[in-house]
């Protein structure tokens, strides 16, 4: 078994890979076309009609002794969360780069990410039919800007027509040897001695691979099939086949959920560990969820199956975990679901059309998320309002679009906002006690709030015993305390801080001669989720919270002429441009911009660059907001910053 991944940057003809693979091993007689809207796995309406990749889909095929299943993947940066979902359930990877377009942005934000968590990766040049295909040039663009550890596999010739052809080297490929001897000591030494053999640099080529040091690259053309036999080839030797104990505890992880044809949660799982067999109760998730699995299907050639259990190394769809989300583990955890990728750093507000009835367009949404784990949802109940997380306006046209499409709501949205954060700039302390200063609670809590270092997140603990009081209080504080700094004095998440308990009360179970439980003098966890905002507020207000806006990292080539007119229009989105250098006609710039202006700096390049202007842009850092009014966002919750307004909400035991 091999799981393979497809990734590139946008329009480098990945889909299209994909079906010359599938029609190549005989899994399909027709190559389908993205124009046209019948390729194999872009199978969502809106994906034919765009003529983008939009959902990772998982198809299968016979690679001689390897069953590969390959997974399609976006390559539109704003659909970044698939492609991360995928990136752990991978053996290898094919990167795909335009032969005329070279190396984008996105390739290199893939790449950095494919080098830093050590996936075998090969690349695949293609369009080395089209007019202006490159091939030295290229490979030089691969090696400044993606990595020097490449080895070219053979050359291309015909560049640019249809009889554009890739040739295999016939033994080691130039520049392998140099390559290869600089991370093999067994080579070097052989090379020393002149001792150098085809099967020795093959098999140095094979384990260098596999361990994700270098990089073999092979030029094609996915259109013709030119390559293609080739990159096969390197896919069934060079990359490592999918491991694991059968035998061993179930162990799987989820990349992908959809909803069957009745509704029903269909889990993608990439087995890591064990057999899971149809009517196995699993545990899964973080909160100890149970669950039963109802049906399983298996992939292999081009098409899934239903069977009654799936092993170690293959993926399979699972039905009957109602509550399973993406990242969950299935059995025993293998590893921690981290973010590889920032986090959306855009929000926006959902407007529902005359027609369109909220509680649909709630469902929707909340369906929506469950696919989607970046599209973070937040509710405002009072005003009825509900805003989605971001990475670019491409990802709000097909939310727009799969809202209208696939459950008849019609809706609009709001202008983007960058999504913000804020900070403790000091420290501060408040506390309530028990039937003190109209504290209409039973319950005491100080709490103490104080910076952390930046990316540390939020930490909470104690300098109160433990057993002070029965730990479900201490539970409550906690969790209301992390649920509380959802939204700051400004109404941003708070971050970066930690929060230490310095006080703690409580009245004991309280009851009546012959009669039962007396709430009016028993504290329950309730108090302790009512006073806890209050004094986690008024300690934030102490504090003093600075609002810090999302920044990207930007790098701009354009001609070096067209520079005078770029640097004010930077100038004007608050870009700070770090380093400028030429190279030959070509200016490159590199600096920082805040997100919120990163669509206006795209929309606007073209047109002062003659078209030539090539912008990439990364999330870098939070930056503290130094320009205009400071961003307010409106609050969700019971407003513990108005006291009495806050009370009123909550409780109606008001005190005072």
């Amino acid at each position: 078994m091999l799981n393979l991944g497809i990734l590139a940057h946008v329009d480098a003809g990945k889909t299209s890979l994909t079906e010359r693979l599938l029609h190549s091993a005989g899994v399909i007689d027709e190559i389908g076309r993205v124009d046209d809207g019948n390729t194999r796995t872009d199978t969502l309406a809106l994906e034919r009609q765009r003529g983008i990749t939009i959902k990772s889909a998982v198809v299968s095929f016979p690679l001689d002794g390897v069953t590969v299943n390959l997974i399609d993947t976006p390559g539109h940066p704003d659909f970044i969360a698939e492609v991360e979902r995928v990136l752990g359930v991978l053996d290898g990877v094919v990167l795909v780069i335009s032969a005329v377009e070279g190396v984008q942005a996105q390739t290199r934000v893939l790449m950095r990410t494919l080098q830093r968590l050590r996936i075998p990766t090969l690349l695949f040049v293609n369009k080395i039919d089209r007019s202006g295909a490159r091939h030295d040039e290229v490979l030089r663009e691969i090696a400044a800007r993606l990595t020097p550890a490449i080895v070219p596999m053979g050359t291309a010739t015909g560049l640019g027509t249809r009889a554009a052809r890739f040739t295999r080297s016939p033994g080691p490929a130039a520049g392998a040897l140099d390559v290869l001897t600089g991370r093999d000591d067994v080579l070097l030494a052989a090379y020393v001695e002149n001792t150098v053999t085809d099967s020795l640099l093959h098999g140095s080529l094979v384990a260098q691979t596999r361990e994700a040091l270098v990089h073999p690259v092979y030029f094609g053309s996915a259109a013709t099939g030119a390559g293609v036999a080739a990159l096969l080839s390197g896919i069934e030797t060079l990359l490592p086949a999918a491991d694991g104990d059968a035998d061993g505890p179930v162990s799987a992880t989820v990349f992908k959920v959809d909803r069957g044809p009745a509704g029903e949660k269909v889990a993608y799982a990439r087995m890591f560990s064990g057999t899971l067999r149809t009517r196995d109760r699993v545990p899964f998730g973080t909160d100890g969820a149970e669950g039963r699995v109802t049906g399983i299907s298996v992939f292999g050639h081009g098409t899934d199956t239903r069977a009654d259990s799936v092993a170690a190394g293959r993926i399979a769809r699972l039905t009957g975990l109602g509550d399973i989300r993406i990242g969950d583990a299935i059995g025993e955890p293998r590893t921690a679901y981290e973010h590889v990728f920032a986090p959306p750093t855009l929000e926006t507000v959902v407007v529902p059309g005359p027609d369109a009835h909220r509680g649909a367009l709630h469902l929707a949404l909340t369906q929506l998320a469950e696919q989607d784990p970046l599209i973070g949802l937040r509710h405002d109940e009072r005003r009825r309002e509900t805003s989605v997380s971001l990475y670019g306006e491409v990802q709000k046209e097909v939310i727009q679009a799969t809202l209208a499409d696939e459950y008849g709501l019609d809706v609009g949205f709001r202008e983007t906002t960058p999504l913000c954060v804020e900070r403790p700039v000091g420290t501060g302390q408040a506390a309530e006690f028990i039937k003190k200063d109209a504290n209409p609670f039973l319950a005491t809590v100080g709490l103490r709030v104080e910076p952390a270092p930046v990316g540390s997140g939020v930490a909470f603990r104690l300098e109160v015993e433990l057993g002070a009081m029965p730990y479900a209080f201490f539970k409550a504080v906690e969790d209301t305390v992390r649920e509380t700094l959802d939204q700051g004095l400004h109404g941003w998440q708070v971050t970066d801080c930690a929060v230490t308990m310095t006080h703690s009360g409580y009245w004991p179970r309280q009851s009546h001669a012959h009669q039962g439980f007396d709430k009016s003098m028993s504290s329950t966890g309730a108090d302790f989720r009512g006073v806890t905002p209050l004094v986690l507020i008024e300690a934030l207000r102490r504090a003093g919270t600075r609002v810090h806006e999302p920044m990207h990292r930007f790098r701009i080539e354009a001609p070096a002429d067209t520079l005078g007119a770029l640097l004010p229009v930077l100038a004007q989105l608050a870009a700070v441009p770090e380093t400028t250098r030429n190279r030959d006609d070509v200016c490159v710039l590199e600096g920082t911009v805040p997100a919120a202006r990163v669509h206006a700096l795209e929309q606007r390049l073209p047109g002062l660059t003659r078209g030539e202007g090539e912008l990439e842009s990364s999330f870098a850092r939070y930056a503290p907001v130094t320009h205009g009014t400071i961003p307010e966002r409106p609050r969700t919750d019971h407003n513990p910053l108005n006291r009495k307004e806050y009370v009123l909400n909550v409780t109606r035991r008001v005190g005072g």
